[in-house]
């Protein structure tokens, strides 16, 4: 026999339903939101603290969730340091790939294909996290490890595939994808992420970065044209 359930019942069996709770009380948050949350909080913390200073209580605290559920879903720092980045990096090649799919106007892909690499490169939050890596790193190797294995080297290889992919429909022709990457996402960041790290300039605007990821694309593929 069969019942049919209330409307409170339904909402009680879906994880991702908030529901209301006693007075003072948080209501219910399903786990994959709440990661969202806490990589955000561990942004900020990072950034405002270095990687040293920054714990697990004051991560939860500016989450607002109790440590034992941020140590139910991540373990500890140095993971929630790696979760952190691949988060970051794993909504930035979702978009790569949706941009790289359509290869019928080789220049105007491209330029989308370098501004998103510039808007996650350049970003001040990312810039702001590697000032702590580069100041933690000798105590704490292993995030600067972290951070060239799962934020470095993946934009580079996820340009690489994008750059492949117009090699093999003969809109460019190239030896290797992951040198003409590192080459292409060098001319495009290098000069304005080096001038913000060191406080000579401000990030660039959407435009100046658009402008940038156009003049090096027409650059790159004056020199590899088909």
């Amino acid at each position: 026999m069969t019942t049919t359930k209330t409307k409170t019942e339904a909402k009680r069996d879906d994880p991702c339903v908030e529901v209301r709770r006693g007075r003072g009380r948080p209501q219910a948050r399903c786990d994959e939101e709440t990661r969202g949350v806490i990589f955000e909080a561990a942004r900020l913390e990072f950034a405002a603290n270095g990687y040293a200073a920054t714990s697990m209580d004051g991560v939860a605290r500016r989450a607002g969730i109790s440590t034992k559920t941020l140590y139910r879903l991540i373990p500890n720092k140095a993971a929630l340091f790696e979760a952190m980045i691949t988060d970051r990096i794993d909504t930035f090649t979702s978009v790569v790939r949706l941009r790289a799919c359509d290869g019928s106007n080789i220049e105007k892909a491209l330029r989308e294909a370098l501004v998103v690499c510039g808007e996650l490169i350049l970003d001040g939050d990312v810039i702001s996290l590697q000032r702590v890596i580069i100041g933690d790193s000798e105590k704490f190797p292993e995030i600067a490890e972290t951070f060239y294995h799962k934020a470095i080297r993946r934009t580079e290889r996820t340009l690489a595939s994008w750059l492949q992919t117009q090699n093999e429909r003969g809109l460019i022709r190239i030896d290797n994808a992951e040198t003409a990457a590192g080459m292409l996402l060098g001319m495009l960041v290098f000069q304005p992420q080096r001038a913000v790290m060191f406080g000579h300039a401000p990030t660039l605007t959407h435009e100046e970065l658009e402008q940038r990821a156009q003049a090096v694309a027409e650059m790159f593929l004056r020199g590899c044209a088909a």
